[in-house]
């Protein structure tokens, strides 16, 4: 006797955790986000189509005209350059999700954010999933984040999150962070993606409803992406990421999902033993102040968002004594580093630099990756070989091609009125830059050629 098949209502069903996308048998690879290793069983489907009937309407449609738009106005958190990012504020009912990696500031700035939103009046909550109350509150003590309208509560049970929010009935709610936080109805270890997946429903929902503002902190893996499923970034209204190396003052907060801004904006903070402040003119870390000029560091402007900052290069040519000489970076691409010593041996003449050591850096731990920084690398990289300095209150902006061509950029003007302001008087940058800053020579340059005719004569004894 053949063997019965089993109903389509028995068979399993299986679904991706990233974006849900549902499919009948078991792949490697999701068809829809093209995730590994995603695709998880999630029981027997049900047989026949499902179909929903028409139901209640909650809200009637309105004409757009109608539609009142304070609602979706944004409050100031009292924090600048936060501000700057999300748009102008917090929305009511918005979900911000702020992820970076473990020790960069993430709880320093957002308790930050809570404390001031409590000093207006507003009962703010803070949940704490990864710390006890009593470490929360010596951090309070020391940025000094202490207001009769801040609550505080140490909680993992989403059930509990939930029962704060009905006791305090805060208009802003702030969770660290959504991993540590997991409910009792749904199988699956806090973190999993079937319990992220649950809490930040729930807690989306409970913002929507209450029109409560809410900040969740975000863990993310080692390639720097966000953890859980990418259903998350999804889900929420803004997404920001935190970014600093720890051995650095600096901290950039860059928006990836604005849905009541741009995405273009950066917000530069400065983490110290008080707490984080906010830095409306960063371009003092990125410098080194000094009488005059030494060889082999050349200024350039680059921009972070909308934001112009100046950075300073610095580089270092020594003898090798190893066959395979050295190539060290910090805060440049090593890649982009390689194509600028070659341009600058076959297209500028200078020699000997495939024989010799080269250090290459920036100042303050900002990181330059935008080709506009190309010219600057160049020109420090010269003045190191012919070990000459470049002149004085001189700023560099360009793309430099392998043809030793010099490329236009996005910004020119934005980058030399940021260059005026901070006092430097010259500039090098490709042809037809628009216009020029008062008081600020620029010299155009078609290819490598023409800006290494800025450097000084040689040094005789390079």
């Amino acid at each position: 006797m053949a063997a019965r098949k089993s109903p389509a209502k028995d068979r399993p069903t299986y679904r991706c955790s990233e974006c849900g996308w549902a499919t009948p048998k078991w792949l490697g690879r999701c068809h829809e986000c093209q995730a590994w290793n995603t695709i998880e069983e999630t029981g027997a489907g049900a047989g026949g189509v499902r179909t929903t009937a028409a139901g209640r309407v909650t809200t009637p449609a309105l004409p757009i005209g109608q539609v009142d738009a304070r609602q979706a106005a944004a409050r100031a958190t009292g924090v600048p350059e936060l501000d700057r990012v999300l748009g102008g504020g917090l929305v009511p009912g918005a979900v911000v999700l702020l992820a970076g990696e473990p020790g960069v500031g993430k709880s320093t700035l957002l308790l930050d954010v809570a404390a001031k939103a409590a000093g207006e009046g507003r009962r703010t909550l803070y949940v704490t999933g990864e710390e006890s109350a009593g470490q929360v509150r010596m951090r309070a003590d020391r940025i000094g984040a202490l207001s009769e309208h801040l609550y505080l509560a140490a909680e993992t049970d989403l059930s509990a999150v939930l029962g704060h929010l009905d006791d305090v009935k805060p208009a802003l709610l702030v969770l660290d962070s959504v991993q540590t936080v997991a409910s009792p109805e749904i199988d699956g270890a806090p973190g999993g993606m079937a319990q992220v997946r649950e809490v930040a429903g729930a807690l989306i929902r409970a913002s929507k409803e209450r029109g409560m503002s809410t900040l969740l902190v975000g863990h993310v893996t080692k390639d720097g992406a966000i953890a859980g499923p990418r259903l998350l970034e999804h889900l929420v209204d803004v997404v920001l990421h935190f970014e600093g190396d720890r051995h650095a003052r600096l901290r950039l907060v860059r928006g990836v999902k604005n849905r009541y801004g741009a995405t273009d904006e950066v917000g530069c903070f400065e983490l110290h033993d008080e707490g984080i402040t906010g830095l409306a003119d960063p371009s003092g870390l990125f410098l080194t102040r000094r009488d005059e000029p030494v060889p082999g560091t050349c200024l350039t402007v680059t921009l972070e968002g909308r934001r112009p900052l100046v950075a300073e290069v610095q580089a270092l040519t020594v003898d090798s004594q190893i066959p395979s000489p050295r190539r060290t970076t910090s805060g440049l691409e090593t890649s982009r580093v390689s194509m600028m010593l070659a341009v600058l041996e076959q297209r500028g003449r200078i020699n000997a630099l495939g024989k010799r050591d080269i250090y290459s850096a920036t100042v303050g731990g900002v990181r330059l990756s935008e080709p506009a920084a190309d010219l600057a690398v160049a020109l420090a990289l010269a003045s190191a070989a012919i070990d000459t300095p470049l002149p004085k209150n001189l700023v560099a902006v360009g793309e430099v091609g392998l043809a030793g061509e010099v490329r236009r950029v996005t910004g020119v003007q934005r980058r030399l009125a940021e260059a005026a302001r901070l006092g430097f008087t010259h500039a090098l940058v490709p042809t037809d830059p628009g216009r020029v800053p008062a008081g600020m020579r620029v010299l155009e340059v078609a290819d490598i050629g023409d800006a290494l005719r800025a450097l000084p004569a040689r040094n005789p004894g390079a």
